[in-house]
This record gives C-alpha cells, structure tokens and sequence, in this order.
C-alpha cells in the first residue's frame, strides 16, 4: 500500500514547477517597478494604496509679470489623515506660499 501523501507531495511537489515572477518592462525592457507610492507633501508619511481619502493636486505655475499660465505645473499630494483632520486647506496655502518663496 502506497501512502497517499507521499505521492501527492512527490506529484506535486513545488522544484517540479517553474515559477517566474510577475515583471513590468519599459520600452527598452528594463525591469520597473510594479507600484511606487505616494509621499504626503505636508506630513512626509507614505500614502498607502488603500488610503481612498487622498488626493493629488497640480498647482499651475503662472509668470509673475504678465500672471499667464506658463504650462508648468507643481504637484502635491495630500494623505487622507491630513484632510480628515481639516487641514487640507492649510497645508496646499503652506506648500504653495514656500514653493514661491524658493524661486
């Protein structure tokens, strides 16, 4: 009589199967990376992937001397904990009011 979980275990035994993992390539075929996430622009706290309450925001840039958009654009992610604690508004006004003070 044959034991039954050693035939199961010797079928199907995992050094029998090829397993590759699952790779992104870019156009030249070099690996990527399958998810990159997301820093909170105020709070330095990673945004997880799950965090439905998070948005991201493309400030424009404008010419200070004619006040037209000059077609570039600064972006800020805000997490869910910042804007559940209602200091969304306050934190995009910072963000933006140093990024103007830097140039």
């Amino acid at each position: 009589a044959i034991n039954q979980q050693s035939v199961l275990l010797t079928c199907c035994s995992p050094s029998r199967f090829k397993t590759q993992k699952a790779r992104m390539q870019n156009d030249q075929g070099q690996p990527v990376d399958l998810y990159i996430p997301r820093k909170c622009s105020w709070t330095n706290r990673l945004i997880g992937a799950s965090d439905q309450a998070s948005v991201q925001i493309n400030v424009g840039t404008i010419d200070p001397n004619t006040g037209l958009h000059t077609g570039g654009s600064e972006t800020y992610a805000l997490s869910g904990y910042v804007r559940n604690k209602g200091e969304s508004d306050m934190a995009l006004t910072e963000l933006v009011r140093k990024a103007d003070e830097a140039q």
